[in-house]
């Protein structure tokens, strides 16, 4: 695999690590250094050149520094637990192993289409299982599962005073659309007790989404010796 020219570092994880600020800047520095070489390690995140255990001796010449100063930071370093230890010896970075078997994992799952459960025992398994887990949106799932959970408590309060009671999700789309709050409610009710649509046969009675987009509560209050279907058939809404 080729040598990668970079690798992610983030600022603010860097000065928000507590392990990290508890150490002396020169030690900081150097843990700079080491994570750079690091990069170049093999395996990704040890401090190694090639197959080679970095020791202190040789990371203190590499830095430009004393023996005795180098392993001073590295113990600061040790002790506040910034890096691990391989079973080899070598010093090795937690993040930088878990951004790299991270970065390894999408690039398996980019050749194979972008799906790593096509991934089983370093081979492709292509069976594919298709399970639908997904709960239904509003435009998939039926009108009447998920109405019901839409419908807010004025416009059940104005439902179920008023007398027809076909079409009702028609009616909640024509009600949503007026915004009304508890007192607007309180008025269409009002209305439609006044306009003695609780007393009219239920068939002269319009659905309630003609009668809210018509803002029928509007309409003059008809006298008791007009018959429904006199009321209905002359349009007598206040313009």
């Amino acid at each position: 695999m080729p040598k990668r020219p970079s690798f992610q570092f983030y600022p603010s994880d860097w000065l928000r690590d507590t392990a990290l600020r508890s150490c002396s800047t020169g030690a900081r520095g150097l843990w700079i250094d080491m994570i750079c070489f690091m990069h170049e390690g093999n395996p990704y995140g040890h401090l190694k050149v090639g197959d080679k255990v970095i020791h202190p001796v040789n990371l203190a010449r590499m830095v430009g520094e004393t023996l005795e100063v180098v392993e001073g930071w590295l113990k600061e370093l040790h002790h506040a637990g910034v890096y691990d230890l391989a079973d080899d010896g070598a010093i090795c970075s937690r993040r930088m192993i878990r951004d790299e078997n991270l970065r390894q994992i999408r690039a398996l799952g980019g050749k194979l289409g972008g799906n790593p459960a096509l991934i089983k025992s370093d081979k492709v398994n292509l069976k594919v299982i298709q399970e639908v887990k997904q709960n239904p949106t509003p435009s998939s799932s039926s009108s009447s599962s998920s109405s019901k959970e839409q419908y807010n408590e004025h416009f059940l309060k104005f439902w179920n005073v008023y007398p027809n009671k076909k079409a009702k999700e028609a009616g909640w789309k024509a009600f949503k659309k007026l915004k009304a709050d508890e007192t607007f409610v309180s008025m269409l009710i009002n209305a439609v007790r006044e306009q003695g649509l609780l007393s009219k046969d239920v068939q002269y009675v319009p659905h309630a989404s003609t009668w809210l987009n018509g803002k029928r509560w509007e309409d003059e209050i008809v006298s008791s010796t007009s018959s429904p279907k006199e009321w209905w058939m002359n349009d007598r809404r206040i313009k």
